[in-house]
């Protein structure tokens, strides 16, 4: 038989499946009288700005909405606060200003005093500059950000410099490279804090602070939950190497004062790096910023340095940090002290309209129900705060914090802080995000 008989043959077979389609599938006729078949819903993308006229919430309608989730004993020993940013009113308070355990709300502090203090457009810059004999030497910047990822792929960090940008500049200078080293850390003082434990390094949650690390010192570049590596900075240096396919053995090296650039990348802006250590709760970017900020503010490139500086801006900025303790930056430390009062004004003071800079404070929390490390609490089915409430998390042994900002029913906004101490975090998260869905029904004006 033909190719072309077989052609022939094909094409009749389709045709014939096609006419018994046709025939026996063909929808039944429309009904006479039948309406015609509405257009295609459209989506008309839009921001809906707060109501100015919306109601003004009382103190009284606030407390009426918050008691029922009072009651509920997984809270422990509760103090917060809940104001009308609009009107700089307190509409509910228990204990605000004791000092409390804050964990990683202690963060909005750092943040705050970031924004408040710093260009917004501020980047870090890791360099590989020249030494003796061939060898190229890397030079953090304090920018934890830097990754060992390859060009195009996922980095764990929002716009990440890579190890493989300083490597194709170094090719392309033309200079002969026989070894890596690294630069002694800027960073001064211990790179741990006291108050931290060191099993929490294993437990990805710190590592220590040096002024040289990729992806966070994470052993897992994209692992948000990876142990965390006590070399960092000559793990760096070998990612380097290896990317300049240089087998020699990386050491340590003090750069000459004087010595040739051969490469440098830029971190992402503050803004950004401010919103990765907020949205991912972040203890080494926070830690880091705040070492950043206390530089920029002459004070020492240490860890105890960082934390001095976020209270000193703070401060500056005619914000109360009476009772204000930190021994970081991050809120690792079960030593910090931070009272309800000063988490609540400094998110109210980013919703109102006398700290401008603070107002981007407010993007970078994690939304309920929906990102960060609130991807997976407000419950939709139970929880009316799901996706309307915008809150810092908090979380150490026997304490819980939620610290934000939500828009109620009837159009008006509330910042809220609650500390929790005393109860399981298992237990006291649930009964803290009911307190801010509580807040998101709010038609508080009566």
């Amino acid at each position: 038989m033909t190719a072309l008989s077989l052609l022939l043959i094909a094409a009749l077979a389709v045709g014939g499946f096609l006419a018994y389609n046709w025939y026996y599938l063909r929808p039944e006729p429309v009904p006479v009288g039948t309406p015609a078949q509405p257009a295609a819903a459209t989506v008309d993308p839009s921001i809906l700005p707060v109501d100015d006229s919306a109601p003004t919430p009382t103190a009284r309608g606030v407390a009426a909405q918050l008691r029922a989730g009072l009651k509920d004993s997984d809270l422990g020993k509760l103090t917060g606060m809940v104001s009308d940013p609009s009107t700089g009113q307190t509409l509910w308070s228990r204990s605000p200003d004791e000092p409390r355990t804050p964990a990683s709300n202690a963060k909005i502090l750092t943040a705050a005093a970031a924004l408040l203090q710093l260009d917004h457009d501020a980047r870090l810059r890791t360099q590989v500059v020249a030494g003796p004999d061939g060898q190229v030497i890397l030079v953090g910047a304090v920018d934890p950000t830097l990754s060992v990822q390859p060009e195009g792929a996922d980095t764990f960090y929002t716009d990440a410099p890579r190890i493989a940008d300083l490597a194709a500049q170094v090719r392309r200078a033309g200079v002969p490279v026989s070894s890596v080293a690294v630069a002694p850390s800027s960073v001064t003082g211990p790179a741990m804090a006291s108050s931290w434990d060191d099993a929490d390094i294993e437990g990805g949650d710190i590592a220590p602070i040096t002024s040289l690390m990729t992806d966070g010192a994470r052993l897992d570049p994209l692992d948000e939950y990876s142990p965390r590596s006590t070399t960092a900075a000559l793990d760096a240096g070998r990612a380097l190497a290896a990317a300049l396919e240089v087998n020699s053995p990386v050491t340590e090296a003090t750069p000459a004062s004087t010595a040739q650039v051969l490469a440098t990348v830029e971190s992402a802006p503050l803004s950004a790096r401010v919103g990765d250590m907020m949205r991912l709760s972040d203890n080494v970017l926070a830690e880091t910023l705040a070492v950043e900020l206390s530089v920029a503010m002459g004070g020492p490139p240490s860890i105890a340095g960082g934390a001095d500086a976020v209270v000193k801006v703070l401060r500056d900025n005619g914000f109360d940090v009476a009772g204000v303790v930190l021994r970081d930056a991050s809120g690792l430390s079960a030593a910090d002290k931070v009272p309800a009062r000063l988490l609540e004004q400094l998110v109210s003071a980013a919703a109102g309209d006398k700290q401008p800079e603070l107002r981007p404070m407010l993007d970078t929390f994690p939304v309920a129900a929906g990102t960060g490390t609130l991807t997976d609490r407000f419950d939709p089915k139970t929880n009316p705060g799901a996706g309307w409430v915008r809150a810092k998390t908090g979380t150490l042994t026997g304490v819980s914090s939620l610290t934000g900002i939500v828009q109620t029913v009837d159009g008006r906004v509330l910042t809220f802080a609650f500390m929790s101490g005393g109860t399981s975090p298992a237990d006291a998260r649930p009964a803290l995000d009911a307190l801010a869905g509580a807040l998101r029904e709010c038609g508080c004006g009566g």
